[in-house]
């Protein structure tokens, strides 16, 4: 359920990078008649977050991501960091560290480029050790 709904935020974030004049709202309710609403309702969340912590965010990514500024970043690359360090940092019950990269990875994997998961893996475990206690 939670992968697919990373998969569904990644899809919105990447669609409102495009036409940040559509509400995320709408673009999540092409969802409704094909998803379970838990899954509709955690990728919400997802989408929310990632949005409403876009400066922290992105501070964390750019710290750990020296050689690449944000705006370089592939945005598909960029999205799934985003909502990963989301997941890692940001959320209510953060998501173990393993599960939050291996998600991450699967998702570059499958939308990315050929470089991505190991792009993605690389900053991804750079947060962890950063925003562990």
């Amino acid at each position: 359920m939670k992968h697919q709904a990373r998969e569904i935020a990644l899809q919105i974030l990447f669609q409102t990078e495009f036409a940040a004049r559509i509400a995320y709202h709408d673009f999540l309710a092409l969802f409704e008649d094909t998803v379970p609403k838990e899954a509709l309702d955690y990728a919400d969340l997802l989408v929310r977050g990632v949005k409403d912590r876009a400066t922290e965010i992105d501070a964390l990514i750019q710290a750990t991501s020296a050689h690449w500024s944000i705006s370089r970043m592939s945005i598909v690359d960029r999205n799934i960091l985003r909502i990963s360090a989301f997941e890692l940092k940001f959320i209510a019950e953060p998501v173990k560290p393993a599960i939050a990269i291996n998600e991450a990875v699967e998702l570059a994997k499958k939308y990315g480029s050929t470089e991505s998961a190991a792009f993605v893996n690389g900053i991804l475990d750079a947060i962890s050790k950063a925003v562990q206690p």
